[in-house]
Order: structure tokens, then C-alpha cells, then sequence
């Protein structure tokens, strides 16, 4: 029997108990009652995902069949069969027999045109909670797509008769969108899994899907923030000046853009209320998720104790944030700022891309690790993430790489690589650029101030780079004149476009195939 949303869920329905979710009122009682999670001192729900504490990029399948096998960029991906995939829905819906179920009903998209309907039905009452915070609060009767994830994180594959690699399962169907998770409670796999239905499904229909937080001037200008942990992207994007329309997840269409999501998964390591007073607030809300956050006795989080893992979360909806954009759409962007964290000190703190350049540093999504920041990390470690997002890709990067430079064409949208890394030295050596400046930079990039000032084009890298920018040293734009030695400066920044150029040929051959 072929099995769809209806047939999935009637099979759950007719061996577990189906119970509609609910207000978040009702699903923290749920969680509390069940022993999973406890309330902090301000009612945030704080909860353990176990052994998983980040995603499980390795347990990650796709199912092959005529509509993936010619798109899906199967070299980042693992392939199911489709006998493989519903072997593993016919255990876990015989694995799900007597238990409670909880169904969340919600949307993702905010673009009517490009909407799709989510369930989800999870044996987890905090999951539940955390998919609600995170996606529209609407159950999208009217979407012209429809996703049902099971969610079983009590549920362990079988790699004998399933085919996966582990316990652990991320399966994705793509042409029927049902998505199976167990063998982890990381929640982050359930958020991440509707991104990679809207990154198989909207490019196919010419709708860009993008990893990247948007804001609205007061003038309704639109704004885009790419960029990898630990560049700024929440923290730049959320601008008291500026509206918010969503922190991480947008489509961008003929119509302008539209948040996929309806809340944020913000980073909580080492946060505080004076750095970033928005999220700070937003993480002691009642209903808040808190992933493995370290809480005392007294139910007060500890975001300096990373002793569990350094991805500690918080999940809210994006109400909790003020200015937003409530109905999360905005017009066609007029600037696309894409943000790296510069270790090896050698970029500029700012400096406009061409189309091409743009889509060269699109394909690349370059960040540097910092020494200390990760085990076996004593240098500063170049990286690259094609798209911002290839975990994210359902098709090969070109695919996106493409559709973002025939959207730039169309729009006329300017792109600016802002460096908040290092300057004066690699990390360790140099300092790193203060918020300040960077606040001032982006400022200029987006009020157009930099539009008509003198501009120089870099030696190595070929970008235009501001002579001057009101408010702040000259210097600051000129990393080469901040390093005492030169010479050396020369060496790093020959380094770091040989490894752009190492990476870019890996990504590169690519298009050969998708085309």
C-alpha cells in the first residue's frame, strides 16, 4: 500500500493516541508532567537533548526515486530506497503502539503563493513546544504543499534493515514530504528538516531558498544577512531601528522575500543583556525552550557554563522580538550583506562585490574557527560553507548560486562583504573589529552612504573597498596598513585566496553536472 500524510497518520491513529497539541500553556504542563524539562526562575521550559547536543549531518538520507535522482546534490547526502525508507515508517509506527502522540498542525513560508502545511507528530511534548515556538502558528489549510514529519527520538534504525549508518535516522521523502527522525532528541533536526524541503522544492519552481536573517528599514527598505556561526548574523540583523522579518530562514521570490518560520533558535553561549539585550529578554520568556542551558538550583540560567555543549539554544517565536515584521514579507531587497569572521586578519572590515564577486563568495561562504574555539583548533582554520548553508542544500550549490545572481541582476540589489573578524594580525595577534564599528559599517552599507564615497579596489581579492567612512579611522579600512609587518601581511592574505581558490575548485565542477 502506498503510504501518504493520510495513510501515515490513520496507521498512527489506529495504534498510538493522536491528541491535538495545543496552547504552549498546556505543552510546558505536558513536558513538566512527563519529566523531561523544568522551569527556570522566569519560566523558560529547560530541557536536555542527551547525547545529541548539535545535528547529525552522517544520519542525514534522502530517498532516492525519478524526482531526487537527477537533482539531489547526492554527494552531501545519503541515499534511501523507497522500500528502505517505508520499512523504516512501518517501525516506527509499530515502535509508536500505545503511546501518546501529540500533533502539532503548522505552516512554514510566509508567501501565500509558497506556503506549506506542517504536522508534526511527536512523542515528545517539549519537541512539541519547540516546533510551535519555531514555525507558523497557522495550519495553512490553503498551502499548495503539505509536509508530515514523525518525530520518534525513542526510536532507534536498524542499519541491517534500513540501510542507514546508525541508530540515528534524519529521512526525508521529497515527493511525497514526509520526514522520518529518531534515535536523537536534538530538535534542531525537525526545524532543519522543513529548510530542506523548502531547498529541494522552491528552486525547482525558481524561488531562491536562502540561509539568512532580513530586516526592514523605516523607509521599507529590505535588507539581507548571510552568514556562518559566529559572523554576527542575529546580532546584526536584530537592529532597534530596523524591523525584523525573520533570524535565519527566507524564500525571495517575484513578490520580494518571505520568512520560512515564525520564531528564532538563537545561540545563548556567554549571552548577556547588555550585548544583546533582544534575544537576552526573548530567552527568559515563559514557553521559551532552553536547550541544554546550565540552570542552579534557584532555576537561573547560566549562559557562561558551556559544560554541556557550546550550541546552547534558545527557542521563541519571533513575537517575543521587537520591531518585527508580523506578517513576515518584505519587498525585493536592496542590499545583501554577507558576513565573515575574519580570523586571519587580512579582509577588509567592509568592501562591495560585483554579480560575479558576489556569487564567488556565495559559492565559497567563508569564516575562519579561532583557536581554542573547537578540539584539535590551535590556528586560525579557514571555512567554507557553500551558500552559507550547505548542510541546508537539497540541489548543488550552482543551482542557488545561479538563481541568487539572476535575482541580483533583476533587482539591482548591491552586495557588501562585511568583515567583523580580525584586523592588525591573525587571532592571537590582532584584535578583533569592536561592534561598534561594525554597527557603524553596516549602517553606512545600508542607509547607501557608501554608494558615492572614493573607493580602492584590493590588490588581492579585487573588491572595492571605501576610502573613508564618516565616524571612523581611515585605518580601520586598510587591514595591511594595520599589521607592523607588512611582509607577513602579504604571505596571509596570498594564503587565504589560494585556500578560496582551493575551495572554489571543489565546488566549481559542480555546475558541469547540473547543468
Amino acid at each position: 500500500m502506498t503510504i501518504d500524510h493520510k495513510t501515515l497518520e490513520a496507521q498512527l491513529a489506529g495504534v498510538a493516541t493522536l491528541v491535538e497539541a495545543g496552547h504552549r500553556g498546556a505543552l510546558v504542563a505536558r513536558a513538566l508532567a512527563k519529566g523531561d524539562a523544568r522551569l527556570t526562575a522566569d519560566g523558560a521550559l529547560a530541557v536536555s537533548t542527551g547525547a545529541f547536543t548539535g545535528r547529525s549531518p552522517k544520519d542525514k538520507f534522502v530517498v532516492r526515486d525519478g524526482v531526487t535522482e537527477a537533482s539531489v546534490w547526492w554527494e552531501a547526502v545519503n541515499g534511501l530506497s523507497r522500500a528502505q525508507f517505508d520499512r523504516l515508517l512501518e517501525d516506527a509506527v509499530a515502535y509508536a503502539a500505545g503511546r501518546e502522540l501529540l500533533v502539532e498542525r503548522l505552516s512554514a513560508g510566509a508567501d501565500p503563493a509558497f506556503r506549506m502545511a506542517v504536522s508534526v507528530i511527536t512523542e515528545s511534548p517539549w519537541h512539541a513546544l519547540f516546533i510551535r515556538n519555531l514555525l507558523i502558528r497557522d495550519p495553512g489549510h490553503a498551502a499548495p504543499m503539505r509536509a508530515t514529519i514523525l518525530h520518534v527520538p525513542g526510536f532507534t534504525a536498524d542499519p541491517a534493515r534500513h540501510g542507514t549508518k546508525s541508530g540515528t535516522v534524519i529521512a526525508l521523502d521529497m515527493s511525497r514530504n514526509i520526514v522520518l527522525i529518531g534515535g536523537t532528541s536534538y530538535a534542531g533536526e525537525i526545524k532543519k528538516a522543513v529548510f530542506s524541503l523548502f531547498n529541494f522544492h522552491a528552486p525547482r519552481q525558481g524561488v531562491l531558498s536562502m540561509h539568512c536573517s532580513a530586516n526592514v528599514g523605516k523607509n521599507g527598505d529590505t535588507a539581507l544577512f548571510f552568514g556562518l556561526s559566529g559572523t554576527g548574523k542575529t546580532t546584526l540583523s536584530s537592529d532597534p531601528e530596523r524591523a525584523l522579518v525573520g533570524d535565519d530562514e527566507h524564500i525571495w521570490t517575484d513578490n520580494g522575500i518571505a520568512n520560512i518560520e515564525g520564531g528564532c533558535y538563537a545561540k545563548t553561549a556567554k549571552l548577556s543583556a547588555e550585548a544583546e539585550p533582544q534575544i537576552h529578554r526573548a530567552a527568559r520568556a515563559f514557553g521559551t525552550v532552553l536547550e541544554n542551558v546550565v540552570v542552579d538550583a534557584a532555576g537561573i540560567p547560566d549562559y557562561d557554563d558551556l559544560s554541556l555543549t557550546e550550541n546552547t539554544r534558545a527557542a521563541y517565536p519571533i513575537e517575543a522580538l521587537a520591531p518585527i515584521v508580523p506578517e513576515g514579507r518584505a519587498a525585493t531587497p536592496k542590499t545583501v550583506v554577507f558576513l565573515t569572521a575574519d580570523a586571519f586578519g587580512v579582509l577588509p572590515p567592509v568592501a562591495r562585490l560585483t554579480t560575479d564577486q558576489a556569487v564567488y563568495h556565495f559559492l565559497s561562504g567563508y569564516t575562519a574557527k579561532v583557536a581554542g574555539t573547537e578540539r584539535g583548533v590551535t590556528a586560525p582554520t579557514a571555512t567554507f560553507s557553500a551558500c552559507f548553508g550547505a548542510p541546508f542544500l537539497s540541489h548543488r550549490p550552482h543551482v542557488y548560486a545561479e538563481l541568487l545572481a539572476r535575482r541580483l541582476e533583476t533587482s539591482g540589489a548591491q552586495v557588501w562583504l562585511v568583515n567583523t573578524g580580525w584586523i592588525g594580525g591573525a587571532a592571537g595577534v590582532g584584535r578583533r573589529i569592536d561592534i561598534a564599528s561594525t554597527r557603524r559599517l553596516v549602517t553606512a552599507v545600508l542607509d547607501g552612504e557608501l554608494e558615492k564615497v572614493p573607493m580602492r579596489i584590493d590588490p588581492v581579492f579585487g573588491f572595492s573597498v571605501p576610502l573613508a567612512v564618516e565616524g571612523l579611522p581611515s585605518s580601520l579600512l586598510d587591514p595591511r596598513a594595520n599589521w607592523a609587518d607588512k611582509a607577513a601581511y602579504d604571505v596571509a592574505a596570498a594564503r587565504l585566496r589560494d585556500l578560496f581558490e582551493e575551495n572554489y575548485l571543489k565546488v566549481e565542477p559542480l555546475r558541469q553536472v547540473a547543468e
